[in-house]
């Protein structure tokens, strides 16, 4: 009896560990300064990266399985005493269903991250504060990445996720840095959220869902029921496209899911792909090379 207790103990021990969401890889690259002394950078590396994997974000339950595999790269650009002007870029995947594949769902370039650090600070997130940029921007993009990871699984799933960073950005208006605000430009962290939540680009959410669910998640089973619906959602993008030509949210799609679209028309049970080519043409040009090497 004794060790069947211990057994259960353990087991609950582990599942509290494995709770948290993220199994998030985190560099902090410093090529662009000349810094011999590398130690601040690391210390931020592992504080970092214990920040976002250790922190229980959500109320829900993850098995070690189920967290969400992503990356940031914070690129230091300038680094004067404590002083950090840096780049961020951001990625995130989540598998397919019956395969070994993983399928990026986001890929961004933050470039407007100046933050204040010096070593051993601690990092701890206060959902109802301004604490610093660090903090803030870091929370800002776990919540966006666990909102569109959600959004994969579940129509509009994300909405709550979304909604914490809103709070995020909210908090950071009286802020001095640059990225949470409307007039701080049209590829920021402000618009990035507005796009997400603003119901003019409404098509983004939904092909979100039906790309990944209806499509990829059945491509195992019934490739070409996969490949059809795949094509048949990115038909949504048109309407989107003709209110808004030059959508963040588009670009930002495309930038994760360019090479995979490529791939996924390229072989594989034969599909009529006219129409889809025309529609990648045009809503999404600037991957124009890649919608010329699918061939059929």
């Amino acid at each position: 009896m004794r060790n069947l207790v211990l057994s259960i103990l353990c087991c609950c021990v582990t599942l509290f560990m494995s709770a948290q969401e993220l199994n998030c890889q985190i560099t902090v690259d410093t090529q662009q300064i000349n810094q011999t002394n590398q130690q601040i950078f690391k210390t931020l590396e592992r504080s970092l990266t214990d920040f976002v994997n250790k922190t229980q974000w959500t109320n829900k339950k993850f098995a070690p399985q189920e967290r969400i595999n992503c990356s940031m790269v914070i690129n230091v650009s300038q680094y004067n005493s404590d002083e950090f002007v840096a780049t961020i870029q951001v990625q995130s995947s989540r598998p397919v269903y019956n395969s070994s594949f993983e399928s990026p769902v986001f890929n961004f370039n933050d470039r407007q991250f100046r933050f204040i650090y010096q070593e051993f600070q601690p990092i701890v997130y206060n959902p109802n504060a301004f604490t610093s940029n660090l903090v803030s921007v870091i929370s800002y993009y776990v919540y966006v990445i666990l909102g569109i990871d959600a959004d994969t699984f579940s129509l509009r799933g994300g909405s709550d996720y979304f909604a914490q960073a809103q709070q995020i950005v909210n908090l950071s208006q009286t802020s001095p840095f640059l990225g949470w605000k409307e007039a701080d430009g049209n590829r920021t962290r402000w618009t990035l959220l507005d796009n997400m939540l603003n119901n003019t680009h409404k098509e983004y959410r939904t092909v979100m869902y039906n790309y990944h669910r209806v499509g990829l998640d059945v491509m195992a089973d019934d490739p070409r029921a996969g490949k059809e619906a795949i094509s048949g959602t990115l038909e949504l993008f048109k309407a989107l496209y003709n209110r808004r030509p030059n959508s963040f949210l588009l670009q930002t799609f495309f930038d994760a899911k360019a090479e995979e679209i490529q791939s996924i028309f390229s072989g594989g049970p034969k599909i009529n792909v006219v129409r889809l080519v025309e529609t990648l043409n045009k809503v999404a040009a600037f991957h124009s090379s890649k919608w010329g090497k699918i061939k059929f």
